[in-house]
């Protein structure tokens, strides 16, 4: 669909950049359901957990090889032989509820089988993104509409052009919420299904 935004010169690229904007808040929402645990092993588990790496903060996938060669377990084998020991502190010390053992080279992670009460903790946690995340996507859309305003404010605009722009910016607002909505409702079916 073209944007009526696009035809008004005063607004020009003001839709796109909206859009953008709010596609990229559901990609970081789309990430970090990756994340999320279910019953099943997914080298994306650990995607939150940073490990301290020369100074810095550094995610396991950047300085180890993750794999899941079962079901159920997670395999980390570092670059440095040395960082071992750093890398299932950081996993064991995680709110993932994680007992990673290694053998000196490799970290294997077994995933147990997730309790009811931990996949309703699951899913609460994840709400609570999802709420972030529709913040995110509303406070984009005040930003729209405040641009929309000072056009109208500096007579660039006309009254119907601002009311006609200020729908289009609610009706994008609204589809990507439902993105979002929709990405955590099929995330709760799968972490909630036994």
């Amino acid at each position: 669909m073209a944007s009526a935004m696009a035809g008004m010169e005063a607004l020009t690229g003001v839709y796109d950049g909206l859009k953008s904007r709010m596609d990229k808040t559901v990609d970081d929402f789309r990430a970090n359901l990756l994340s999320v645990r279910t019953g099943r092993a997914s080298v994306h588990m650990l995607d939150n957990i940073k490990v301290d790496y020369y100074g810095t903060e550094t995610q396991i996938s950047q300085i180890a090889q993750v794999t899941t060669p079962e079901a159920n377990l997670i395999v980390v084998q570092p670059w440095e032989i040395s960082l071992v020991g750093a890398i299932e502190k950081a996993i064991r010390t995680s709110s993932q509820g994680f007992n990673p053992m290694h053998d000196g080279k490799i970290i294997r992670v077994p995933i147990p089988p997730m309790t009811e009460d931990r996949r309703k903790d699951a899913v609460k946690q994840l709400a609570g993104v999802l709420e972030d995340h529709k913040t995110s996507i509303r406070n984009i859309r005040r930003d729209g509409n405040d641009t929309v305003k000072k056009a109208a404010k500096d007579k660039l605009i006309s009254a119907d052009d601002e009311k006609r722009a200020n729908e289009e910016i609610q009706q994008l607002t609204d589809t990507e919420i439902k993105r979002v909505e929709d990405l955590f409702k099929a995330k709760e079916k799968e972490v909630l299904t036994l």
